[in-house]
């Protein structure tokens, strides 16, 4: 008889987990094509905008700065680990805390995918709450921010960052890549595979988020009986039932482990579980205080700040929950019934299907794009982080490390301690370079750097082009780098005449876009000199025009 029992109940159990993980493929369907479209709008936005002025541009949180910093975070990518990584690089580099912050949760809480999937799942109304309560959020922020985040410990997380890359063996290029502006980028079939990139690596970035989000958003739906949520979030209380909402939500986000877009198939969960609009709301904002974001702000800015970035950031995520409620609640804008399922439990022949075809279809285009983007001349000053797959580019890369000689560039120094804990799990899964564009005098691996490196000057002597070994090399300081070379002869070459050998300004001379040197993609040693090319395909091209090509740096997709 128990033997009898423990059968049904085993086979409850698995039925349940089935119903579970059909309820969150369903919710993957009916998102699909919202995530495509998102995904594709983002990458092009990221491609197409510069970000080289963003540091410089932000150097207090005036009205000007701080609308600037939303503006910037908009169009960045929606990672949250990639948005803190990004608003570390621009306080190191000089730019306001606050305006920092304000960056960071722009990029997380108003984007374009963010607002799309949110529609789909569980409203328009969540979607103008997201623009809305953001907004209301960055104010809080600045005001309470001004009060906690200011003085003392603004010094103390300064010095904090300072010191770690005073310590680290970072190398950042503190100029911009030497790029044509976004009008001739959007014309040509480069531009357009970069932003491809962008879309491939924030989905791959994203893609354990996406499915933990989904996954458990199932389990949510099916497996936690209504009762639970009462017993969790307050109901009967009138403006107490909305403050406790508020503020619970955000601890759910806490202890969840999942952020960007992940978290909102869990607030379509919640939101069917009974869960005050408001306290919806305060949950999808603090995907920013999940706590593995919390361990990396001790790391960036000290533990003293990390906590205060917890209590302030918490404290505003949750009232401008309550507030974006309160003031929707005045217009009539709080939905009134809730849905008794989140989705379907069918596929159905309807727009969400057409929508899916056409996604996958556009999506296929992006995908072939990507792949062939070297040949279309596309990715160069990019580079593809190991850990996460997320496209950085190499000269705003907020880590970097040496490995076996070869320079590894990391969206995010989260990224980096995971490299550095275990490399060969990393390398052993990257696409594995083509042997063939190295010749066999070359001998060792390439010591630019992993796949999407640029040209490294510690390594190249510009003068010969020999690669050689900075440890024992000659070396010189020119235009605030280290250039290296084969022999103190080589050095004395340089010093007399530098702008020869490492321009200022280079001309790509297969599609003539100018290429600055030390960000260049590529490197040549031509019968005239020094050449530089924009992209390993442009660098293709001219060796097929050059016969017994001589290639001293690659960079893969």
């Amino acid at each position: 008889m128990h033997a009898d029992l423990l059968a049904v109940t085993f086979a409850g159990f698995w039925a349940d987990i089935g119903r579970s993980l059909r309820e969150g493929f369903y919710m993957f369907w009916d998102t699909l094509w919202a995530l495509v479209l998102g995904f594709g709008l983002s990458g092009a936005v990221q491609a197409f905008v510069s970000r080289e002025a963003m540091s410089r541009r932000l150097g207090d949180h005036r009205p000007g700065s701080i609308g600037r910093a939303s503006v910037y975070g908009m169009v960045s990518s929606s990672c949250s680990y990639a948005a803190s990584a990004m608003a570390r690089s621009l306080f190191a580099r000089g730019a306001d805390f606050l305006a920092s912050m304000v960056f960071m949760f722009a990029s997380t809480n108003l984007v374009i995918e963010l607002g799309i999937v949110l529609a789909v799942l569980i409203g328009w109304q969540f979607v103008a709450a997201e623009f809305i309560g953001g907004a209301i959020m960055i104010v809080l922020l600045v005001a309470a921010g001004g009060l906690w985040l200011r003085g003392r410990a603004i010094d103390q997380a300064r010095q904090h960052v300072e010191d770690a890359d005073r310590n680290a063996a970072h190398h950042h290029a503190d100029e911009a890549l030497g790029r044509e502006g976004w009008k001739r980028r959007i014309r040509t079939p480069a531009g357009w595979a970069d932003a491809a990139g962008y879309t491939m690596s924030d989905l791959t970035m994203l893609r354990k988020e996406l499915a933990i989000g989904f996954v458990v958003a199932g389990l949510l739906t099916v497996l936690v009986p209504g009762h639970v949520w009462s017993d969790v979030f307050l109901h009967g209380h009138g403006f107490w039932t909305s403050v406790e909402n508020a503020v619970v939500g955000p601890f759910v986000a806490l202890i969840s482990f999942v952020c960007s877009v992940g978290n909102v198939p869990l607030a379509a969960a919640l939101w069917k579980g009974g869960i005050t609009f408001g306290g919806v709301v305060a949950f999808v904002f603090a995907d920013l205080i999940s706590l593995p974001l919390v361990l990396i702000y001790r790391k960036q800015y000290g533990g003293r700040m990390a906590l205060r970035m917890l209590g302030v950031f918490w404290a505003v995520m949750s009232a401008a929950g309550l507030v974006t409620e309160y003031l929707f609640k005045a217009f009539g804008w709080i939905p009134t019934v809730k849905p008794g399922q989140v989705v379907g439990d069918t596929l159905h022949w309807n727009y969400t299907t057409v929508l899916d075809i056409i996604a996958l279809a556009v999506f296929a285009g992006l995908y072939v794009l990507y792949r062939n983007r070297d040949r279309l001349g596309g990715g160069a000053g990019y580079a593809k982080d190991p850990v996460c797959g997320m496209q950085v580019e190499t000269a705003h890369a907020p880590a970097s490390t040496v490995h076996d000689g070869q320079r590894v560039y990391f969206c995010s120094q989260h990224c980096e301690a995971r490299f550095v804990a275990n490399p060969d799990r990393y390398l052993a899964a990257a696409p594995d370079s083509d042997s063939s564009d190295r010749p066999d005098d070359l001998g060792a691996a390439d010591p630019a750097g992993l796949q999407g490196s640029t040209v490294d000057l510690t390594v190249l002597d510009p003068v010969c082009g020999m690669t050689v070994d900075p440890g024992a090399a000659a070396q010189v300081e020119h235009r605030g780098i280290t250039v290296s070379f084969c022999c103190p002869g080589c050095a004395e070459g340089f010093r007399s005449d530098p702008d020869r050998y490492l321009p200022a300004n280079a001309t790509d001379p297969t599609c003539g876009m100018t290429v600055r040197p030390e960000s260049a993609a590529a490197y040549r040693r031509g019968s005239d000199g020094s050449v530089w090319f924009c992209s390993p395909g442009c660098a293709q091209h001219w060796d097929a025009a050059h016969r017994a090509p001589v290639v001293l740096r690659r960079r893969d997709g």
